[in-house]
């Protein structure tokens, strides 16, 4: 790790859920010389930053010309930033953020030969047709069910057919990411965020009900990964260096909401009332039942870490962040 820890590294999404915690997780380690780039306009966002170490904030819009003025003196970039609503339809917003600003940050990293992280999304296998195998031939193959798993596929390819490359990249296929830090993102934020806030509120949780024949009524399977194990990977890639690839990120273990539910009650010491709604018909039909990373890829280059369980995971979100509202 020591080779970083006077280096400059750049985090864009910084003021985001996984940005943020990333910015405190190196910091953790000792690397305090950190560029944040984000639209720093968003209050709400303000307090994921609070407390952290950083040389520098730019905002997102000007990312690109500083970095074409500094691009010499940075040692690494993880590309967080995304718009990461599903249900976002306005294809034209999600490809401005999330496919040509990335294609921008990818051709500066070429430019000035900086190593490069960038977070792609398990939003790209759609329905599963082709499984969840992180094997570059299927990515092609791919069919997202929105414009946002879109996005990220189409990044995705597009690198994948680009003849000059950053000197080691990496991009990771987030599975279902929960934990500190999502405060701010409202609908979008994860199911445990939710479930929590309902039992604060109402003493119960209410869980999509099933519209596939093939699963019952909260045993919709998910793969569900705690943003300090998606830290864990980025420290990893950063310093090992190992095989640049599209690895998946998540925990290569399904669980069911109703898991997740009683996980989240038990981890405040109360009995599960769970009931049933409808799925939003906006979107029922682009509505994954079932995901799970096949992680063998990464764990083959030498990943040896155990992933947080989910009743692990929960319980510390739940203890200690949630219950004090504290940020990582």
């Amino acid at each position: 790790m020591e080779e970083y820890q006077n280096k400059l590294i750049v985090v864009t999404g910084a003021a985001g859920f996984i940005g943020s915690a990333l910015v405190g997780r190196l910091n953790l380690e000792g690397f305090h010389n950190i560029v944040a780039v984000d639209d720093f306009s968003r209050t709400d966002k303000i307090k994921n930053l609070e407390g952290k170490t950083l040389a520098a904030k730019v905002g997102r819009k000007d990312f690109i010309t500083w970095l074409n003025d500094f691009g010499n003196e940075v040692d690494f970039v993880f590309h967080i930033g995304a718009r990461t609503d599903t249900t976002e339809f306005d294809k034209s917003i999600l490809d401005e953020l999330n496919l040509n600003f990335s294609k921008e940050v990818w051709n500066a990293c070429v430019r000035f030969n900086i190593p490069l992280v960038y977070a792609s999304s398990a939003a790209t296998y759609g329905l599963g047709e082709f499984g969840y195998d992180d094997d570059h031939s299927i990515i092609p193959k791919l069919k997202p069910l929105n414009p946002y798993g879109e996005s990220k596929n189409d990044f995705d390819q597009w690198i994948l057919n680009q003849d000059k490359k950053p000197p080691f990249w990496y991009g990771l296929k987030f599975f279902n990411v929960y934990g500190p830090n999502e405060y701010h993102k409202g609908r979008m934020a994860s199911v445990i965020f939710h479930t929590y806030k309902q039992i604060q509120e109402n003493g119960s949780m209410k869980l999509f009900r099933s519209h596939n024949p093939n699963y019952s009524d909260g045993g919709q399977l998910r793969d569900f990964i705690y943003v300090k194990d998606i830290l864990e990977v980025a420290l990893f890639l950063m310093v090992k260096k190992p095989q640049s690839a599209i690895y998946n990120l998540g925990t290569g273990k399904a669980r069911t909401f109703l898991d997740l539910a009683r996980a989240t009650f038990i981890s405040l010491g109360k009995e599960p009332d769970i009931q049933f709604i409808d799925t939003p018909e906006d979107i029922r039909d682009k509505y994954q039942y079932f995901t799970e990373a096949n992680m063998s890829k990464l764990i083959n280059q030498g990943y040896s870490k155990p992933f947080f369980t989910l009743e692990n995971g929960i319980k510390d979100y739940v203890t200690n962040y949630l219950e004090g509202n504290k940020y990582y």
